[in-house]
Parts: structure tokens; C-alpha cells; sequence
């Protein structure tokens, strides 16, 4: 029969990590106990036999507080919490927008940002937002304590910077986002309960004109790692929010995807996808506020 520790406190996790190094980590558990039960493709979950450790006891991993002109966001934090966050509902809407459309109640409830981010899924709902906003992912161990950019920590799907005995402590966020346009979208096979087949992350600062400033833009499940492409942005600053400026960057967009074709898409429609969520944007052009 498979362990499974509930520690109350960070001590009593490197305690166990030390006698179970191979123990896996969970919180909400909706994607890692899935896969314990049900093979996906070979997957090395699935095959795993060694004890878990679930991390929704502890206090500190479930915190969400402001410091230093940063947003903290613990690993344990629920969906569900974290939509109901005034601090997050303040200064980053958009990351709401995208958890809004991740699963149904019962998983927002259950399932944390910790484990969105470590299950490195291209379609994790809440990634792209979390790239544009520039998220740092803290890590810790007994002994040490590392901050790295959610853009250097997913290597790919499933794949991550944490070592053994570490665990994903939380995500920082720089409140000093300069934009006044912040969008998110999600496209799936249906409206509500699907996995994404393209998502679409942007921030923009427009002047008053209407002139693109600033753009950060971030496209989930068109390739094995989130893309964020300085080429597409870059190309967009100094014109105005057109059809015609984002039609000219469409090229770009498609040559920075990479879709695979699965059950949900052809990588043909994924790739469309991708430059089409671009011409969300226009019902900012013109006024230039959220």
C-alpha cells in the first residue's frame, strides 16, 4: 500500500523528504492522482510506486500578501481562492480571467496554482498570464532558498527546474505592471470544462492615441513551453492598435508556434488560432483603457 504523508509544517516536510527523497509532492492533487490511477502514455507517473506527501496543511504555502511591491502567491493556493483574492482582483484581473475558465468549481477548489505551474502543461490555464506578468517561482529546500523565472524554471511539458528534495514555496509578481490593457482568452473544443487548444495572455500600454507602447504577449498549447515571442511585441510598438498593424505581425506569430496535431487540433488550426486571438484586441483600439 502506497504512504502518503500530511505534514502541518515546512520542518516536518524535509524531515520526511530526507527518509522518502523519491516521495512525490502534491497539493490539490487533481492532475498528479489522475495519472496515478490511469497510464497515459507510458507516463513515468504512472508507473511510480513510492510514497506522496501533500502540502495543503501548511499555512505558509497557502498565503497571498503584498512586500516590497510584490504580490506572493503560495504554491497551496486554490483557484478558487485565489479568484476571491482582493489583492490579486486589484492588481492582476487577468490572471482571474484565465482561472475562471480552468475546470469546473470542484477542481477550482481543489486544484493550486503550485500545481498548474509544476505540471508544466502548455495548456496550463494560468501560465501565459503568469508569463506576461513576469512571474518569479521561489523555490526551497532544507538548506536553501532560489528564485527563478517562470520562463527559465517550465523546461517542458511535465519538465521543470526542481531537484530532488525541493519544493515550488510560491510565485512573486511585481505589482509595477505598466500597462492599461490586459487580455486573456481560451479556445477549446467547447466553452466550459475543455482544455485549451490555443490560449492567448496579453498586456498592452497604449497612449491616448491609441499607440502601442508597451506589448507582452503569451500563447499556451501551440508549442512544447509557452511562447513568448520579443519579435511579434517589438514589431507591434510605436503603431497604432489596428486590424492592419496585427495583421502585418500574423506572419510572425505563426512562424514563433510550433502545434503538434493531437485529438483536440490539427497543428494547421492551432496555428491559425494563435494569430487570429491577436484581432481580440481591437475592441481596446481607440480609448486605450481596460
Amino acid at each position: 500500500m502506497r504512504e502518503v504523508f500530511i505534514p502541518d509544517h515546512l520542518d516536518e516536510v524535509w524531515d520526511i523528504l530526507e527518509r522518502e527523497p523519491e516521495a512525490l509532492l502534491y497539493a490539490g492533487g487533481t492532475d498528479l492522482l489522475v495519472r496515478l490511477r490511469f497510464d497515459f502514455a507510458g507516463s513515468p507517473v504512472r508507473r511510480f510506486a513510492g510514497s506522496l506527501i501533500c502540502l495543503e496543511r501548511i499555512d505558509e504555502l497557502k498565503s497571498i500578501h503584498e512586500a516590497d511591491g510584490q504580490i506572493f502567491i503560495g504554491s497551496c493556493v486554490s483557484h478558487t481562492k485565489l479568484m476571491e483574492n482582493l489583492l490579486i482582483q486589484k492588481h492582476f484581473p487577468f490572471l482571474i480571467q484565465a482561472v475562471k475558465v480552468l475546470g469546473s468549481p470542484p477542481i477550482r477548489n481543489m486544484g493550486t496554482i503550485g500545481g498548474n505551474i509544476c505540471t508544466a502543461s502548455p495548456a496550463g490555464d494560468t501560465l501565459p498570464p503568469l508569463y506576461t506578468l513576469g512571474a518569479i517561482v521561489e523555490i526551497r529546500s532544507i538548506d536553501s532558498n532560489r528564485l527563478v523565472p517562470l520562463k527559465g524554471f517550465i523546461k517542458g511539458p511535465g519538465k521543470t527546474a526542481l531537484q530532488r528534495s525541493e519544493i515550488v514555496y510560491g510565485v512573486w509578481i511585481n505589482t509595477d505592471q505598466d500597462y492599461n490593457v490586459c487580455y486573456y482568452e481560451k479556445v477549446g473544443q467547447r466553452k466550459a470544462l475543455a482544455i485549451a487548444i490555443a490560449s492567448f495572455a496579453a498586456l498592452l500600454k497604449l497612449s491616448e492615441s491609441g499607440i502601442i507602447e508597451k506589448a507582452l504577449f503569451a500563447w499556451g498549447s501551440v508549442a512544447p513551453v509557452i511562447v513568448a515571442s520579443r519579435e511579434v511585441e517589438g514589431a507591434l510598438i510605436g503603431r497604432p492598435l489596428t486590424a492592419e498593424s496585427l495583421k502585418s505581425v500574423v506572419p510572425l506569430v505563426e512562424k514563433a508556434v510550433s502545434p503538434i496535431d493531437d485529438v483536440r487540433a490539427s497543428a494547421e488550426y492551432r496555428r491559425m488560432v494563435a494569430g487570429n486571438l491577436l484581432f481580440r484586441l481591437l475592441q481596446y483600439g481607440n480609448h486605450g483603457s481596460t
